[in-house]
């Protein structure tokens, strides 16, 4: 029996992916969460959810840095962002931070259906419309690295990275982690020599070189 995690802030949207994995997937059990922070919890709560439905922009979450801190923390768990954004070169890089799927959210129910049966099924979904730009689009040698980087990172290290990006000090990430300082401060270190970085400030660039900005604000501004 699949277990959805279905992560947006708009509660029509949620009700709408809610339907669509219940019809691409009748046994389905679905969970919701309204922020970054929620989906965390439970995915830390719930070691069974199979499919992570993520909003690229929902609170908490800035680009694609939700999408590498759930691969990090929880790599056994699939991936599809879905998001207004379809910039082509948005997607490849999603892919490089090991996406299973894009959906749109002017995609159909149909699509919809179709891209949550896909990733259940193993395989990896993109619209129909974007997959010749996609496939076209070139990753940066740049982002590739920075994908890379990350990706070496273990559970933990991605978690003092993103309190770091936050601007907590070491004893407060220690705090909230509940472990000694002297273990931040060696997390610390590897994080710098798994990233290039020369301090924690430039660590915190590197991970906020992941957002994207939200199509939807730019139009309201």
């Amino acid at each position: 029996m699949p277990k959805l995690l279905i992560a947006d802030d708009h509660p029509l949207f949620r009700a709408a992916l809610r339907g669509a994995a219940a019809d691409a997937a009748p046994d389905v059990t679905t969970r919701e969460a309204e922020t970054l922070d929620g989906v965390l919890e439970r995915l830390e709560d719930e070691d069974d959810i199979d499919l992570v439905l993520l909003d690229l922009h929902m609170p908490g979450n800035h680009g694609l840095a939700g999408l590498a801190a759930i691969r990090a923390q929880f790599p056994a768990v699939a991936v599809v962002l879905v998001s207004a954004n379809e910039d082509p070169l948005v997607v490849r890089r999603a892919l490089d931070h090991g996406v299973a799927g894009y959906i749109p959210k002017s995609a159909g129910l149909d699509d919809l259906r179709e891209a949550i049966r896909a990733v259940l099924d193993c395989e990896q979904w993109l619209p129909p419309a974007l997959r010749g730009a996609v496939a076209r689009a070139q990753s940066t040698p740049e982002d590739t690295d920075l994908a890379a980087r990350l990706a070496s990172l273990t559970p933990q290290q991605f978690r003092v990275l993103r309190l770091v990006a936050e601007g907590l000090l070491n004893k407060q990430i220690a705090d909230r982690l509940d472990v000694q300082e002297r273990t931040i401060k060696a997390h610390m270190s590897a994080i710098f020599e798994k990233l290039g970085a020369r301090n924690r400030t430039h660590a915190g660039v590197i991970l906020r070189g992941l957002e994207i900005s939200d199509p939807a604000q730019r139009v309201a501004g």
